[in-house]
C-alpha cells in the first residue's frame, strides 16, 4: 500500500515529467520530418486524444482503486484469477530496461553541453564524426556521462515521492517550459518560422503511407508513457480529491504541446538554414550543432538551453520509470527504498554499461545477443514488444475484467453518462485493436 502522497499539482507535473522526456524533444520531431510532416501530426493529435487519453484515465483508475503496485493492481482489482492477471503487473519491469540504454542518451546529452562550450562542429560533416566518434569509439568519456546521468537520477529516487520525484518536477518542469518557451519566442524571429508551422501545421495527405500513420500511433501511446505501470503508481499515490479525468488531460496537454513547440523551434531552425527536416534520428546532435555555429554566441546560448532542456526532460522521464519497480520491491518483499533502489541500481548500471559497449567497435562482439547489439536489442524489445503489450493488457483488464460499477463509482462523477460511455466502448473495442496492429506492424513489418 502506497503511504507517500502526492500534492495535485505534484501528480500533474510528475506524470508529465514522466510523459515528456526525449520522446518528445529528440524523437517526435525527426519521426515528423521523416513522415511528411502535418499530415503525421493530425494523425499524432488525433491518437492521443482517442487512444492515449483513454488509457490514461484507465492506468490512472487502477492506481486509484488498488492504491498499490502495479502488480498487487491486478491481483486486487480483478474479481477472479488475480493470481493469474498479477503477471500483467510485471510490466512495471519495462521500465527498469528502459532506464538502463535511456540514462545512456542522457549521458551523450550531457556530453554536448560541453561540445557547446568548447568544440561546436562547423558542418554536417563534422557533426557526424564528432558523434560517431563517441558513439563507437570513446568510452572513457561515454562511462563518465553515463555514471553521472545514473547517479543523478537515482539520488532523487532515494528522497521518495514527497521529497524527491515531487520536489524534483516541481524545480525541473517549470524551468523545461520557460527554456522551451524562449527558444519558441526566438523561432519567431527566424525567417525559417513560417516554413515551419506550414510543415508542421498544413496537413499533405499525399504523404501518408500506412507506415507512417501506423508510427503516429505507436508515438502517441508511447509519449505519454503508458504501459510501464508509472502513471498506475503514480496514481496510487494521488490525494482523495484529485480529479483522474482532468488530470489525464492535462498531462496528454502538457505532453502533447511540448512535442509540437520542440517541434517548432528544431525546424524553424532548419529551415532557417536550408537543410533537410528528414534527416532521421541525427537531427538533434548530427544537424542542430554546426547550425548553432553559424548564429556565433547567441548561437552557443540557444544550444545550450536547448541541451539543459533536454537533460531535464530526460531526468524526469528517467526517475519516473524506475519507481514502479522500486514500489514493487518495497510493497511486496517489505525493503527499505534504499535496499530496492540498491538492488535495482546494480542491475541496471551493469546492463546500461553493456548497452554502452555494444554500440563501440571495441567491445561490440562482446555485448551482442540474437546477432542486436544491447542498446539496440533493449530499445526494440522494450518499444515493439513490451510497452504494447502493457497497454494492451490495461485495456483488455480495464474493459473486461474489472467490475464496471466501480469504475462508474470512480470516474461518474467526472464524466457525464455519454462520455464514460464513449470512453469504455473505446477502452474495450477500439484500443486494443489498434494497439495489436501497431505491434504486429512494429515485429513483422
Amino acid at each position: 500500500m502506497v503511504s507517500e502522497r502526492f500534492s495535485k499539482i505534484g501528480f500533474i507535473l510528475a506524470a508529465s515529467g514522466s510523459a515528456i522526456g526525449l520522446g518528445n524533444i529528440w524523437k517526435f520531431p525527426y519521426m515528423t520530418g521523416e513522415n511528411g510532416g502535418g499530415a503525421f501530426v493530425l494523425i499524432y493529435l488525433l491518437t492521443v486524444v482517442l487512444i492515449g487519453v483513454s488509457i490514461f484515465i484507465a492506468e490512472s483508475a487502477m492506481g486509484r482503486l488498488s492504491r498499490a503496485d502495479s502488480v498487487t493492481a491486478f491481483e486486487k482489482l480483478a474479481p477472479k484469477n488475480g493470481h493469474i492477471w498479477k503477471f500483467a503487473g510485471f510490466m512495471a519491469f519495462t521500465g527498469v530496461l528502459i532506464f538502463s540504454f535511456y540514462t545512456v542518451v542522457i549521458g551523450w546529452i550531457f556530453k554536448y553541453l560541453y561540445v557547446m562550450l568548447l568544440e561546436l562542429p562547423t558542418n554536417i560533416e563534422e557533426a557526424g564524426a564528432l558523434f560517431g566518434n563517441m558513439v563507437t569509439q570513446d568510452i572513457s568519456t561515454q562511462m563518465i556521462f553515463f555514471t553521472l546521468a545514473f547517479f543523478a537520477s537515482f539520488l532523487v529516487l532515494t528522497r521518495g515521492i514527497k521529497e524527491g520525484i515531487e520536489k524534483l518536477n516541481l524545480i525541473l518542469m517549470p524551468l523545461l517550459f520557460i527554456i522551451l518557451f524562449f527558444l519558441l519566442f526566438y523561432s519567431f524571429t527566424l525567417d525559417g518560422f513560417g516554413k515551419s508551422m506550414s510543415f508542421l501545421f498544413v496537413p499533405d495527405f499525399s504523404k501518408v503511407t500506412s507506415y507512417s500513420i501506423l508510427t503516429a500511433v505507436g508515438q502517441a501511446f508511447f509519449t505519454l508513457s503508458l504501459g510501464m505501470g508509472t502513471i498506475m503508481t503514480y496514481s496510487a499515490a494521488l490525494p482523495k480529491e484529485a480529479n483522474l479525468v482532468k488530470s489525464s488531460f492535462s498531462v496528454a496537454f502538457l505532453d502533447t504541446a511540448i512535442a509540437l513547440i520542440a517541434g517548432i523551434v528544431i525546424f524553424s531552425i532548419i529551415f532557417n538554414f536550408g537543410a533537410e527536416p528528414s534527416q532521421g534520428a541525427g537531427l538533434v546532435f548530427i544537424s542542430l550543432p554546426p547550425l548553432f555555429n553559424q548564429m556565433g554566441f547567441a548561437g552557443v546560448l540557444i544550444g545550450l538551453a536547448f541541451f539543459i532542456a533536454l537533460i531535464f526532460a530526460g531526468l524526469t522521464s528517467a526517475i519516473s520509470i524506475v519507481e514502479p519497480t522500486t514500489r514493487y520491491l518495497i510493497d511486496r518483499f517489505k525493503l527499505s527504498r534504499i535496499k530496492a533502489l540498491t538492488i535495482l541500481g546494480v542491475s541496471t548500471y551493469i546492463l546500461g554499461t553493456i548497452a554502452l559497449l555494444s554500440n563501440v567497435e571495441s567491445t561490440k562482439s562482446f555485448s551482442t545477443l540474437f546477432g542486436k547489439g544491447m542498446f539496440d536489442l533493449l530499445d526494440f524489445t522494450t518499444s515493439a514488444i513490451l510497452l504494447p503489450l502493457g497497454g494492451l493488457a490495461i485495456a483488455i483488464f480495464v474493459g473486461f475484467v474489472m467490475r464496471k460499477e466501480d469504475l462508474l463509482k470512480l470516474l461518474g462523477k467526472e464524466m457525464s453518462t455519454p462520455v464514460f460511455n464513449t470512453w469504455y466502448f473505446l477502452l474495450k473495442f477500439i484500443i486494443p485493436v489498434c494497439i495489436t496492429i501497431v505491434l504486429i506492424n512494429e515485429l513483422f513489418f
